[in-house]
């Protein structure tokens, strides 16, 4: 068996986690830094509607919709339209949002916690590179 080639390489991750590609997929959609935030800013404030979070998070319109669209489409967002001019749309947490809100909510804690050590840790190895 030769482990450069990708696909022999690809066989044995599965043999030894056949799960793990779906939760790799999983993973890679609701672990991202957007999606982690907008799911904690749901979580602290409820119901919000779009240009709130945009507010609350500093991110692109564009980058809001993509990372709202793929949270609405996994099952964790709720998008409520009301027919009224302007648009009103909210979002908020599903019932599986709320369950995803828990380990998030640990995720940044641990982060705001951990940032004075993890910037001497970066330089520290930024001062030994040099």
């Amino acid at each position: 068996m030769n482990l450069s080639n990708k696909k022999d390489t690809k066989d044995i991750e599965a043999s030894k986690c056949p799960d793990c590609s779906r939760i790799n997929e999983v993973l890679s959609r609701v672990g991202d830094r957007w999606s982690i935030l907008v799911i904690i800013s749901l979580t602290q404030y409820g119901t919000l509607r779009f240009n709130e979070l945009k507010r609350n998070l500093g991110i692109s319109q564009r980058m809001l919709s993509l990372t709202l669209r793929e949270l609405e489409r996994d099952g964790l967002v709720n998008r409520k339209q009301y027919p009224t001019i302007p648009p009103k749309v909210e979002y908020s947490l599903t019932p599986m949002g709320k369950s995803f809100c828990e380990p998030v909510t640990a995720l940044g804690y641990w982060a705001l916690e951990n940032l004075n050590a993890i910037d001497k840790a970066r330089n520290k190895f930024d001062m030994s590179a040099k």
